[in-house]
């Protein structure tokens, strides 16, 4: 289970709390509409994204706040805590905790090259 400021979140979002996400991301803090605004076509449907970031709510992904008669919302989780708990759930489930053998994977499936993973350590300022 992946944590966050001691809050369990659940390891992997549905497509659409997680397309919702992005959109959040994009905007930072903002109502339904400015979430509507930034997401790729084809967008849901206004209702159906408020129901999706209602939902985020209750997983402690986003927090809402009353400003007059709109409801204003912006990310509790980070997109990079995300990414970087996701990655890790990977790595754990199918690779037994092992970064190496994940790269290993990606190369032996042409997901990557040596010189991808050359130019990353090159350009990494470890």
């Amino acid at each position: 289970m992946l944590t966050h400021d001691k809050i369990a979140l659940p390891e992997k979002l549905t497509p659409k709390e997680e397309a919702a996400m992005k959109a959040i991301w994009l905007a930072g803090e903002g109502n339904i509409q400015s979430f509507l605004d930034v997401m790729p076509p084809p967008s849901p449907p206004y209702t159906t994204l408020a129901s999706t970031v209602k939902n985020l709510e209750k997983k402690h992904f986003v927090r809402g706040k009353l400003i007059g008669k709109v409801y204003l919302y912006s990310a509790i989780v980070s997109e990079e805590t995300y990414k970087g708990d996701s990655i890790r759930a990977v790595v754990q489930d199918f690779f037994g905790q092992s970064y190496t053998d994940m790269l290993r994977f990606l190369l032996q499936n042409k997901e990557i090259t040596e010189g991808d993973l050359k130019e990353v350590v090159a350009t990494s300022s470890l």
